[in-house]
């Protein structure tokens, strides 16, 4: 039996998963996809807010003021890039200017530091490319920008150093209470446990229903974003936002950790039965781009490399769910985790290993607790480094991504780490090659190539993302 079996791999489930793993417990992570951050974690803004928009006294607003802060150690010590670059709230009207004056007090009563609303000068010596007709702006110099996926998946790496283990490819089919603790049936396994935490995602109140009385419900909501390539990235230093409307935080243009512009989303509120879909389309990204471009007039949206989609959980409580179930002791809901969440997860894991140990009586340290997951990042090394590391393994010398000068060497690196990607996808967002201009177009082949000799499979068996994305269905000509 575990004493913890968390249900999502994403970043809300797998900081839960570290931030346990400091301490003796048997702690399984249970995964649906075939990948580790395979839901909402790989598809988001990456944005690690100031703290200035909750409403005060909500826990979106107490997570994300505490959250924020953490993210210095804990990317320093998983080697996640993180940078706090700060945010502008956009305003071009009177009616937006009292909105940005509500920000600000919220920020204060949130106790978010040196949030200040400034003018236009300040606003276009900050920023010169943003629309000439901006009267002011809320800035909040905390705000920062992540490697949203790379977090999840060394958050997952580091807990399964410390002791955790991996189940993926195993959706939770029905979970019963047994004595001491829950049987979870999934459709490759079953285990027992101890208590449960709930982290997953959009599916977060059917997993609630199989053991507790319904208690809440989430609507998936889909918002669409463009990425452009490494030449537009001129345009912003800062995350670029515009007043908050009735939909969420709306439009907004950023950076990325790797010296991108991303740019949305919107928001669409999708069926129960569509928890699952994250197609783009037309009508909706010229909706980003024509929002957008109030911000910034001349986006050069022809630079766009990528679109994608991601799905939130829009819970109907209008606030995060964090709790023991009522009626199903020792399971524990960590469920609509909308944005901020990921700015809250440092926070919300902390909170969580408290309700455990309140109900566990007491938590033994693990003394062992090891801290530190190291990434070699070889465009990074100076050229010493790189032909010392050559020399030990020729596989670095050999770049497979020419977009992003990735190697061999690391492509393989990551493949043998814990919890280790096993599709194309996989081990784009944990190394980067095919995120550059090409998409893959180039080096796709030979990741493909890579990691079928790796994990000794047939080249036919690997999959682009998520199960059943096969990319090679047969030779020509057999």
């Amino acid at each position: 039996m575990y004493d913890v079996a968390i249900i999502g791999a994403g970043v809300i489930g797998s900081y839960i998963a570290r931030e346990l793993s400091k301490y003796k417990l048997n702690i399984a992570i249970v995964e649906k996809d075939n990948e580790v951050s395979n839901g909402t974690t790989k598809a988001n803004s990456a944005i690690v807010h100031g703290g200035y928009d909750a409403k005060p006294g909500t826990k979106m607003a107490k997570f994300n003021a505490s959250g924020n802060p953490m993210f210095d150690k804990v990317c320093k010590e998983l080697d996640v890039p993180f940078k706090r670059i700060g945010s502008l709230v956009l305003a071009f009207n009177d009616e937006e200017m009292e909105a940005l004056k509500e920000l600000y007090n919220r920020g204060i009563e949130n106790q978010i530091p040196n949030v200040e609303i400034i003018d236009k000068d300040k606003i276009l010596k900050m920023e010169p490319n943003i629309n000439n007709d901006v009267i002011g702006a809320l800035y909040s110099p905390t705000a920062g920008i992540v490697g949203v996926y790379e977090l999840a998946i060394a958050l997952t790496e580091n807990a399964m150093d410390n002791g955790a283990k991996l189940f993926l490819n195993n959706e939770v089919k029905d979970i019963k209470k047994i004595d001491k603790g829950y049987k979870i049936l999934t459709n490759n396994l079953e285990m027992q446990s101890k208590y449960i935490i709930n982290c997953a995602g959009v599916y977060a109140d059917k997993i609630n229903n199989m053991v507790a009385k319904e208690s809440f419900k989430i609507t998936p909501k889909r918002g669409q974003y463009y990425i452009l390539d490494k030449s537009a990235s001129n345009i912003t230093n800062h995350v670029i936002f515009q007043v908050p409307n009735k939909f969420g935080k709306g439009v907004l243009i950023a950076p990325t950790v790797h010296g991108n512009i991303i740019v949305g989303p919107d928001s669409q509120a999708l069926n129960d039965d569509q928890r699952d879909e994250t197609q783009t389309s037309g009508d909706n990204l010229d909706y980003v781009k024509n929002t957008a471009s109030k911000s910034i007039e001349n986006i050069p949206f022809h630079k766009t490399i990528t679109n994608f989609s991601g799905l939130r959980a829009e819970p109907n409580t209008g606030d995060f769910i964090i709790e023991e179930s009522e009626d199903a002791k020792g399971f524990i809901n960590v469920a609509g985790i909308k944005s901020p969440g990921l700015s809250s997860a440092p926070s919300i894991a902390e909170y969580v290993l408290d309700i455990i140990k309140n109900i566990s009586n007491n938590l033994e340290e693990n003394k062992e607790f090891n801290p530190r997951r190291k990434m070699i990042v070889f465009d990074e090394l100076s050229k010493e480094e790189k032909a010392e590391l050559i020399k030990k393994d020729p596989r670095y010398g050999r770049v497979i991504c020419r977009c992003e000068n990735i190697t061999e060497g690391e492509i393989v690196d990551s493949i043998k780490k814990n919890g280790g990607p096993t599709t194309v996808d996989g081990i784009k967002r944990r190394v980067r090659p095919g995120a550059g201009r090409c998409q893959g177009g180039f080096c796709g082949p030979r990741v493909m190539e890579i990691l079928a000799r790796e994990l000794d499979k047939d080249i036919e068996e690997i999959m682009k993302d998520g199960q059943k994305s096969n990319i090679l269905t047969g030779k020509t000509k057999s």
